[in-house]
């Protein structure tokens, strides 16, 4: 409004005409009109407000007049300060007003603008003659709009492709290279023309779309490939008309998405190929619906619908589930998880037959619209085959439970009763039961497992013989009777009877065989109706009857192992009482054999003992002359003759009366004193054998050097070995270790090994001995080189027997060696003997060092 209009309106005398002017002016503006008068005193004096204040302020008149600080209370709290700032400064220097703010209303923040004209009255007071408008479009406008250039700068900020103005002629006006790959600067592409920079077939394609855009006013879009350093690269330009004939262009890098692309179609060419040739069910269709958007050749083959069938229609309308749930958990655990493998569901072919499959499932986006990629593998027949082999394994399971219990346990009963119960359980029939034919009892119920909704045939019996045999034609020829239907089974009278009374509507009978003998039948009955009983149903109750006939086999043959036994006991109590005598007659044998051996022994001893005393003291006697010698031949007392003994004189033996002296040689007393030496060490021998072998050998084993058992040995033995002109030759190493040995025993021992080579061979012989250490073992050897010995005479030299009656010394029993052999087993050791290739014998013979050895038996 114009500041004089403004000014005439408040004159004295125009004022009621100005009043009404502006009410008629402020109908239709949209803002308010306002006179206000400041007082020197800084009071505000509300002259008038239009009626603009009830929409731009949302208060009448009336309380703006009443009160002028209810419009200071809805500044914003932000505008506060720059509201009173102008307000100072325009009542300092009486300039015009303008402030634009917000103002907070009940319908929310608007924003004004108000503008006055300050004017001094003659009184001093200063009059404010204002407008107020509301600009709160035109703010949300501007801030819209700044927005947008933001948003749009920071778009275009944010495109890394290259971005061309190019005129209609083709030369670069303008570019933006920020973010991306160029090669040449801005000043060397702005002001040169497209065929400058680019090559003639790409500089081509570029005018044409320029051409195309300017002419159409529509996008272009134009792809090409330029020489790089990195190699050729793919690029997209899209071109816009930007002004008066130019156009913009913005070029991307598409290189990466070229080989993305030839790299999906390659996918996509596997995918199809795998998915047409999958021997697995696999179909596309909608998440939501389960409508089919592509099923492949197998879904064809499992699900018996053909393609045109399938394609279109959802799962339910095919009435594919078997159970509609398994789609509603399909689905929950695809929005858990986004896939699902292995989920086992049964669906049901065109034909109705049912099948089971293993689904994988995963959501995928086809075109935008969420949809359900599911493969199915078809486990039918794995899952028949599984439920066969848990039959099969409870059927073995239950034959070899039954196997065990007949041949741990002998009661009939309980073996019987349990075979039924667990049959029963096995087959999920009403009633089993084993029954028995015998022509003395009749027929009768052995043992019986039964629902405890159904009669039991336990107690039921009859000798009915006619109806007997209906019963057995079922199992007429060893063949098992099987009716799935009663109904359908022509059956006598009596029989249809007996299956009414006891609720049968389906049997399967198994008889029970003893040899070629019926004994009975294992039976089991369906109750509650027909039934097709299963091949591997019937081939355990033949197994079963099969181990029921042996446990009843095994029965009968206890009671006659019992029978038998009862005899048995008492024959073996009559043969122990025989076997004791017999043993109380041989311990008596035993007992006059010792007496025996000791007593004849004893003689023995005392007459040879007797016989070796004389016959020393003869030889060592010094005679003067024969005469002496003679008398003690003949027992003279000093008044016989003496006979001379020379061994050269000899005269005829004169008789036993005369008691003449008679002449002996040397020689004969020599050998007569072997003889009896030989008797003795035999006697002596034998009772240490006896002993040995009633008491066990009695050694006393202490570490011992073995070097010093040799040269107590070699004294012992230095007479001998002179007299038979032998030589020893000691090789055994000075540093021996100990020994555990019984240094008496062993001594003897290497004495009787010596002496029996020295007794079988000529005078001259010579031996070496020797030994060495083997493992936790002292080895000892002695060899010397005289005759042979054959292998059976070798194998045989330690045991006890009896010699060749043809040997030199046919009454000895190789008790020595036999003695020998007994003392070094007692010490642990071994004794053997080798026969050398070309002369002489090796005895050898181990025992045990101090140090690992333990007390010998």
């Amino acid at each position: 409004m114009d500041e004089t209009v403004v000014k005439s309106l408040y004159t004295p005398n125009c004022q009621q005409d100005a009043i009404n002017l502006l009410s008629k002016l402020t109908v239709n503006l949209p803002g308010m009109i306002f006179q206000v008068l400041q007082q020197q005193d800084g009071s505000l004096l509300v002259l008038y407000v239009s009626s603009g204040c009830e929409y731009l302020y949302e208060l009448e008149p009336e309380a703006i007049h009443k009160d002028s600080r209810v419009l200071y209370k809805m500044i914003h709290p932000q505008d506060i300060k720059a509201f009173a700032e102008s307000i100072a400064s325009c009542t300092t220097n009486i300039t015009p007003w303008h402030w634009e703010g917000r103002i907070i209303t009940p319908s929310g923040i608007k924003w004004i603008q108000a503008t006055s004209q300050p004017e001094r009255q003659e009184s001093g007071d200063l009059l404010w003659n204002g407008l107020v408008m509301d600009i709160t479009d035109r703010k949300q406008a501007q801030e819209k709009l700044l927005e947008t250039e933001a948003h749009y700068k920071a778009v275009l900020d944010a495109i890394p492709d290259l971005m061309f103005r190019i005129s209609r002629d083709s030369e670069y006006l303008d570019l933006k290279s920020e973010g991306a790959n160029v090669s040449l600067s801005r000043e060397e592409i702005v002001g040169k023309h497209v065929q400058e920079l680019l090559p003639s077939d790409v500089a081509a394609i570029s005018l044409e779309a320029i051409a195309k855009t300017l002419d159409s006013g529509t996008l272009q879009t134009c792809e090409y490939q330029l020489p790089t350093p990195l190699g050729v690269k793919d690029y997209e330009a899209r071109l816009v008309v930007s002004g008066q004939d130019e156009v913009v262009a913005i070029v991307r890098d598409i290189t990466e998405r070229k080989q993305a692309e030839v790299a999906l179609e390659n996918i996509a060419q596997k995918f199809a190929k795998a998915f047409s040739c999958s021997p697995d069910s696999i179909t596309i269709s909608t998440l939501q619906e389960g409508r089919f958007i592509e099923v492949n050749d197998s879904f064809v083959k499992l699900s018996g619908y053909q393609r045109d069938e399938a394609i279109g229609k959802t799962s339910f309308e095919l009435n594919l589930w078997v159970d509609d749930r398994d789609r509603l958990n399909l689905l929950q655990q695809l929005q858990a998880t986004g896939v699902v493998r292995n989920l086992e569901v049964e669906f049901r072919q065109q034909s109705g037959k049912i099948i089971t499959t293993l689904l994988w499932s995963e959501i995928i986006d086809l075109d935008g619209l969420p949809s359900l990629l599911a493969v199915h593998h078809d486990i039918t027949e794995r899952k028949q085959v599984e439920a066969q082999l848990r039959l099969s394994a409870e059927r073995d399971r239950l034959l070899a439970k039954t196997l065990v219990r007949i041949r741990s346990s002998l009661n009939l009963e309980e073996i019987l009763q349990t075979t039924v119960t667990e049959v029963r359980q096995f087959l999920q029939a009403d009633r089993v039961f084993i029954g028995l034919n015998n022509s003395k009892l009749g027929a009768r119920t052995l043992a019986e497992s039964v629902d405890s909704k159904y009669p039991s045939v336990t107690g039921w019996s009859t000798n009915d013989e006619a109806y007997l045999q209906q019963l057995r034609n079922l199992l007429k020829d060893n063949v098992v009777g099987i009716v799935e239907d009663m109904t359908q089974v022509a059956l006598s009278p009596k029989v249809k009877a007996h299956f009414q009374k006891f609720q049968t509507k389906a049997t399967l009978a198994v008889p029970i065989m003893l040899g070629n003998e019926l004994f009975g039948a294992l039976i089991a009955n369906q109750c509650s109706g027909p039934r097709h009983w299963q091949p591997i149903e019937i081939d355990l109750l033949k197994q079963m009857s099969e181990q029921v006939a042996i446990a009843i086999h095994q029965s009968q043959i206890y009671q006659k192992l019992a029978e038998l036994n009862t005899n048995l006991e008492h024959q073996v109590q009559e043969r122990t009482a025989q076997l004791q005598q017999k043993m109380q007659e041989v311990e008596e044998l035993h007992r006059v054999k010792d007496v025996v051996l000791h007593t004849v022994a004893h003689d023995l001893r005392t007459s040879v003992m007797g016989n070796l005393m004389v016959l020393k003291n003869l030889l060592n006697q010094k005679v003067g002359s024969g005469e002496e010698a003679g008398e003690l031949l003949a027992g003279s007392k000093g008044e016989n003759k003496k006979l001379p003994l020379s061994p050269q004189q000899s005269a005829p033996c004169p008789s036993a009366s005369s008691q003449s002296p008679i002449p002996v040689s040397r020689s004969i007393i020599e050998r007569m004193i072997q003889g009896n030496d030989r008797q003795l060490t035999m006697i002596n021998s034998l009772l240490e054998i006896n002993s040995s072998e009633k008491q066990g050998m009695d050694i006393k084993p202490e570490p011992v050097d073995f070097n010093s058992l040799l040269r107590a040995v070699f004294a012992q033995l230095e007479p001998t070995l002179a007299q038979n002109q032998a030589t020893l030759k000691n090789l055994v190493p000075a540093d021996l270790p100990l020994v555990m040995a019984d240094a008496t025993r062993l001594q003897k021992v290497l004495a009787h090994l010596i002496t029996h080579s020295l007794q079988n061979n000529p005078p001259g012989l010579n031996f070496i001995l020797s030994a060495s250490i083997e493992g936790k073992m002292i080895r000892t050897q002695i060899q010397d080189d005289g005759v042979t010995m054959s292998k059976v005479e070798c194998d045989r030299l330690f045991d006890l027997h009896v010699r060749n009656p043809q040997d030199c010394c046919s009454t000895s029993i190789g008790l020595k060696t036999y003695l020998c052999r007994k003392v070094i087993k007692a010490h642990g050791g071994e004794i053997g003997i080798i026969s050398n290739r070309k002369r002489g014998l090796t005895f050898w013979f181990t025992l045990p060092l101090a140090t690992s050895a333990t007390n010998p038996p």
